[in-house]
């Protein structure tokens, strides 16, 4: 089991999306996410899950 936390900063990285793209996706609920002391936090594990989802459902029919 990986329970590796990720910052925002990292996220943006590990996706390639500027930073305020990733917020403004973890802000509305698209990106799983949890803010501690006002700073958003990312399981690594919840993110890869999230991108096996999101790859699922965008494929071309």
């Amino acid at each position: 089991m990986n329970d590796e936390i990720l910052t925002l900063k990292e996220v943006a990285e590990y996706l390639k999306l500027a930073e305020k793209t990733a917020y403004r996706l973890a802000a509305k609920g698209k990106l799983p996410g949890f803010k501690v002391g006002g700073s958003w936090r990312f399981k690594k594990e919840d993110i890869e899950q999230w991108i096996e989802e999101n790859k699922k459902s965008h494929k071309p029919s």
